[in-house]
């Protein structure tokens, strides 16, 4: 199921009484969220934010982190909030595709021998692709029709996966020792690519305190997977300026390297740039953060605050770039200051 085929729309704003009380939901959540992680996560507080937007707007996350900073806790917590199916695969140099998605078996049945389909672990709410980048672009492969299309096909038979369906994948850096780089195509298909960094060194002593001391207690599910997908509609439904959206369009198309009105900067140290998946996945994003913040619109600031997790996996820097010590993050700072944007609120 595609969800982003269609470009998206200036909409009205929830009427219905169901649906402000899912809107109520969904903004008082927040709170009650963070309450329940803060019994196992300690700070972290953009990283959850930009993990609870791509729940909610229906969109895959990609968290890049040296490992030992709770990056699987954080998404095994997550599902549990949720009430959702939680299945994890850990990416190893040797893992085939099957072992992602499934595969048929010979089986003896009441009426003989016949091949039957015996489902992957893909097959959950919330996968967890921990390290996808220590395996093969082959083995990573096998996650693109389940991220784009939630399903899965084994010898021409469609295989339709649970709703919701996220991954939530898990990297190390790609500097680290045994890991390969994602294709462009497989970065694309993740809506953020959150950064997960060290803490500061009183939020480490308070992890390394709770850790070494009594277990914490029990995280308790809070809504369940028909609320997620109730959330996914009314998302939609939040209003957005035109102005805004064509915003979002001009950050995304100013990245691309070569192209009219693209900045000299661009131009120097860009190999290649975000595509329309981006601004799709900065205005539904931007509708998420907005009632999670309590409004029933859009802003300029929205778009501007999720630039960094949706445009960084998405810009590819060249050699002149990296030699001259530039990241991607400053660019896309870079970008952000010298894009004009609209005067709507």
């Amino acid at each position: 199921m595609n969800t982003l085929a269609e470009p998206p729309e200036k909409t009205a704003a929830p009427a219905s009484a169901a649906q402000r009380e899912t809107v109520e939901r969904l903004t008082a959540g927040r709170v009650q969220i963070e309450a329940e992680l803060g019994k196992v996560i300690v700070g972290q507080k953009d990283v959850i934010e930009q993990i609870l937007i791509a729940l909610f707007a229906g969109g895959h996350c990609l968290i890049t982190g040296a490992p030992g900073l709770a990056k699987t806790l954080l998404v095994k917590s997550i599902a549990r909030i949720f009430h959702l199916k939680f299945q994890r695969i850990q990416f190893t140099p040797d893992l085939m595709p099957a072992d992602i998605t499934g595969t048929e078996i010979l089986q003896d049945t009441g009426e003989g021998r016949r091949m039957t389909f015996v489902r992957g672990p893909i097959f959950a709410n919330i996968l967890l692709a921990d390290e996808i980048n220590r395996t093969p672009p082959k083995t990573q492969a096998a996650l693109l029709e389940a991220m784009q299309e939630h399903q899965v096909t084994a010898a021409g038979v469609r295989h339709a996966l649970e709703e919701p369906f996220f991954v939530l994948a898990t990297q190390n850096p790609i500097e680290m020792e045994g890991t390969y780089p994602l294709p462009e195509a497989q970065l694309d298909r993740f809506m953020f690519n959150v950064v997960m960094d060290y803490l500061e060194e009183n939020d480490e002593v308070a992890v390394v305190t709770r850790t070494t001391a009594a277990p914490p207690a029990a995280i308790e599910a809070l809504f369940t997977g028909e609320d997620v997908l109730r959330f996914h509609e009314i998302v939609r439904q939040v209003p957005i300026a035109e102005e805004i959206v064509r915003y979002a369009v001009r950050l995304a198309a100013a990245s691309r390297p070569h192209q009219e009105g693209t900045p000299d900067f661009i131009n120097e140290w860009a190999s290649w740039g975000a595509g329309t998946r981006a601004a799709q996945y900065l205005v539904l994003g931007a509708k998420v953060r907005a009632l999670l913040k309590g409004r029933a619109h859009v802003t300029v600031e929205d778009i501007q605050t999720l630039a960094q997790p949706t445009l960084r996996h998405r810009i590819l820097l060249n050699y002149r770039a990296e030699a001259e010590g530039m990241t991607v993050e400053a660019v896309i700072k870079r970008l952000l200051e010298t894009l004009k944007p609209p005067l709507t609120a």
